[in-house]
């Protein structure tokens, strides 16, 4: 009798705590997330003027255009990799990662410095070349890539960088695209963590705000 009480209480302690652990916590996290934190619950998903989801402000994107505040270099192309030219599997897994090539790495050196070749289609003009011809001032987050390659962040320093290009691209006031960075600067963690950071994305659709 005692075995059977005691195998019975066993049971129905594994059952419950089934049902609380499994069914009440995951549905009520999932309630409190919808009501008190739905923005970041559901993606922290961004949409455009048309209201149309054009990404996640969580996640970084690429932009090269010189009408935008172009984002930091990806190991990974953010994701993004063509349909018909995926060897690597990116679209399959979204997979992240820094590219773990140190300083003195020749392919490294060669994707920020560029290479000369008489065959045109060997030369490589490099990040920093292309950075300083388009007249921007390369700064650290605007050659390297990050530990994750889906940063969605590059420095107040390195948006304003390109404020002469953007504002040139766009026939716009330099002054309105500083107080749209610090509009888009987000601050450190708990005012004490981490460094400000300017979330590219939010950034460039605000930009498409203006009127040119």
């Amino acid at each position: 009798m005692s075995f059977a009480r005691e195998a019975s209480r066993a049971i129905r302690s594994t059952l419950v705590l089934w049902v609380i652990g499994a069914i009440i916590y995951p549905f009520l996290m999932i309630a409190i997330g919808q009501i008190v934190f739905p923005f970041q619950a559901n993606g922290s998903l961004l949409t455009n003027n048309t209201g149309q989801v054009v990404g996640s402000a969580l996640i970084g994107q690429p932009f090269s255009s010189d009408r935008y505040f172009n984002s930091r270099p990806s190991t990974t192309s953010y994701s993004t990799a063509d349909p018909k030219k995926d060897d690597a599997g990116v679209l399959q897994t979204g997979v992240s990662g820094a590219s773990n090539l140190a300083p003195s790495n020749p392919a490294l050196l060669e994707r920020i410095k560029g290479k000369d070749d008489p065959d045109p289609s060997k030369k490589v003009e490099g990040d920093f070349n292309r950075l300083k011809t388009a007249g921007v001032q390369p700064t650290a987050d605007l050659v390297y890539t990050s530990g994750s390659s889906l940063d969605p962040h590059i420095t107040p320093e390195a948006a304003k960088a390109q404020i002469a290009r953007v504002a040139k691209a766009r026939g716009v006031q330099p002054n309105q695209l500083e107080t749209l960075i610090a509009q888009n600067t987000d601050g450190r963690f708990l005012g004490i963590f981490g460094e400000p950071g300017v979330n590219v994305l939010k950034l460039n659709l605000a930009l498409d705000k203006i009127k040119e």
